[in-house]
């Protein structure tokens, strides 16, 4: 009775593994490329898979009529076969066959998603051709600087679709992992070197995803590694060179417009802007970035990367940030606020808007 209730509690655990292995949210799917990469990286998955498949059905079929075929009839001893040359060349030559057809186009498109030649491509003032995105990671935060456009911003990468954006990849702290599931990518972000690669942002995925992809940390950096997501806005590109425009006509931070929002502003002007600049103009040394960039706060979609963008969120995160992402760097540095302090602070970051 034991034994039968230890099978039954592993076919009942069995089964909710396979249950719960479909839940997730689609927008995270790998299976709905929204781009090149992401495109090529589906296609190789689903040759592989049948691949796979094919290989089980082929074996399944040979091993069922081996059974029910040459099944044992009497008690005569059936002739030995000691090997067979033709068989084993066979069994040698399929398997070598279905890896080289696997390995050749997974070589192909590796070394395609490596070409990142256009980054070095420059124009006479010393800049890239390419649209080119330094991508740092910190726990638990993304920060994202144009380099060309002299902008920086963070929690929030905003793109343009149907071109290919190059990216160069580090890290302030840990080992991070920069991953778009539905455009492609997963590359680590090291302390010690920067790695290279690049992606394209369909227009057609952007416009199904309500032009927000949903980043994430692909690798385990600490107790918040679950909860260190950013997001990307995919724009048209006359859009995208909207807002770039926007973000680099923007030299003073933008100014509070009520007594409350002021008041916050003050609170902010007298402790957060030591680590938090509310300007886009990259001239502070990439050392001294120790929070993200609230310039175009008030437009982002989430706050911290994970809560709606609204001001009962705002004021959560203000009030007990451990309790949103457990050892984060602004837990031991924002100090403690009043409500009164908090609604005006909140006020304030709401207001911190740069798009009409």
């Amino acid at each position: 009775m034991k034994k039968l209730a230890k099978w039954r509690l592993f076919s009942l655990i069995t089964l909710m593994a396979l249950i719960l292995s479909g839940c997730g949210k689609p927008y995270l799917s790998t299976l709905q490329p929204a781009g090149e990469v992401a495109k090529s990286q589906f296609d190789l998955m689903v040759l592989s898979t049948l691949i796979m498949v094919g290989v089980i059905i082929i074996v399944t079929i040979i091993f069922l009529i081996v059974l029910f075929r040459f099944k044992r009839k009497d008690e005569s001893i059936p002739k030995q076969v000691e090997g067979s040359h033709k068989l084993e060349i066979i069994w040698t030559v399929i398997p070598i066959l279905l890896l080289l057809v696997l390995a050749v186009p997974t070589v192909l498109e590796t070394f395609k998603l490596a070409d990142v030649s256009a980054m070095d491509k420059k124009d006479e003032e010393g800049n890239t051709e390419a649209l080119v995105i330094n991508v740092r990671a910190n726990l638990y935060w993304w920060e994202f600087e144009y380099p060309n456009e002299k902008i920086v911003t963070s929690q929030e990468l905003v793109v343009p679709t149907d071109q290919k954006v190059y990216f160069n990849l580090k890290s302030s702290d840990v080992k991070h992992s920069f991953w778009i599931p539905a455009v492609g990518g997963k590359m680590d972000t090291n302390t010690d070197n920067i790695n290279k690669f690049w992606l394209e942002f369909d227009s057609k995925g952007a416009e199904a995803a309500g032009e927000l992809f949903y980043g994430k940390c692909a690798e385990l950096c600490g107790p918040s590694h679950a909860l260190m997501d950013f997001k990307v806005r995919a724009l048209p590109s006359d859009d995208f060179d909207q807002w770039v425009a926007t973000m680099q006509g923007i030299e003073e931070p933008v100014q509070a417009d009520t007594a409350k929002a002021q008041e916050g502003q003050e609170i902010f002007n007298n402790s957060c802007i030591v680590c938090h600049a509310v300007t886009p103009a990259n001239t502070t040394p990439e050392a001294a970035r120790q929070a993200p960039n609230l310039t175009n706060f008030g437009d982002r979609a989430y706050v911290a990367g994970i809560l709606e963008n609204n001001e009962d969120n705002i004021k959560k995160w203000l009030t007990d940030p451990e309790t949103v992402k457990p050892a984060n760097k602004m837990t031991d540095t924002y100090g403690d606020l009043t409500p009164e302090q908090i609604d005006a602070l909140a006020a304030y970051l709401s207001g911190l808007k740069v798009q009409k």
